[in-house]
């Protein structure tokens, strides 16, 4: 069975619209999402109605949690020190994209499962029991391992970190999504996970970044120059 996996989409309608025409193009079985619907964009609402009526299964991410549970930032922030100035700039965009969305769409983000496992397979947003915290690329196969054992699966995949790979291990495949949207790499293309038996191969999807970016910027959301910067380099831009 073919498998897509959409993750981080962060409210980018170019994006995903692109990566809808290149999912026509591959025909998956199924489609899941991988968390981070929502905030970050100009298009909350839009994103979060298209994944339903396309009925994609999926998992919450760190993003989706915070608008109905701010704590759970605060908690990270409270563990990492460090992030604190940068964690408090995206507190500050909680409330525009709570207006956006409204209660009832709030309300299904909350259901979201934080794990979803099929045949071989399982999908976290980050790690199993934390949504804020996931192995980089150049984490050691110990780490790997340790981090994603426990989901007892052939294959383990995640998102959150936006910065896709594969790693074969002894008796698991551990691999990242990458992010439709404010890729971290330095390929400014949207990025998804496609499986097809024992095959787990990433895609990437040329869009309008500069028109995104625009759209970003005539936004009115807080720190909308941050967001559009990191969209126009394809990687992490740390605030001005």
């Amino acid at each position: 069975m073919r498998v897509a996996i959409v993750a981080d989409i962060h409210g980018n309608r170019r994006a995903f619209q692109a990566v809808l025409a290149d999912l026509r193009q591959v025909a998956p079985d199924l489609v899941l999402q991988g968390g981070d619907l929502a905030y970050g964009g100009t298009h909350p609402a839009y994103i979060i109605d298209q994944i339903r009526g396309l009925g994609w299964p999926g998992v919450r991410g760190n993003t989706d949690e915070m608008l109905w549970a701010p704590e759970s930032l605060a908690e990270f922030a409270a563990r990492q020190p460090k992030l604190g100035p940068l964690l408090s700039l995206i507190e500050e965009m909680i409330p525009p994209t709570l207006a956006s969305i409204g209660e009832e769409r709030l309300r299904w983000l909350e259901g979201l499962p934080e794990q979803y496992s099929g045949e071989g397979f399982s999908l976290v947003h980050a790690s199993p029991g934390d949504l804020w915290r996931a192995p980089m690329p150049d984490a050691s196969d110990d780490e790997l391992q340790s981090t994603y054992a426990s989901l007892r699966a052939a294959v383990v995949v995640y998102g959150h970190i936006h910065r896709p790979y594969i790693r074969r291990l002894p008796g698991m495949t551990v691999a990242n999504t990458g992010s439709v949207s404010q890729s971290y790499d330095g390929d400014r293309r949207a990025s998804y996970l496609v499986m097809d038996g024992e095959s787990v191969t990433i895609r990437r999807v040329e869009y309008d970044v500069e028109s995104e970016a625009k759209e970003l910027l005539d936004s009115g959301l807080p720190h909308a120059k941050w967001l559009s910067r990191i969209l126009l380099a394809g990687k992490y831009c740390p605030p001005e």
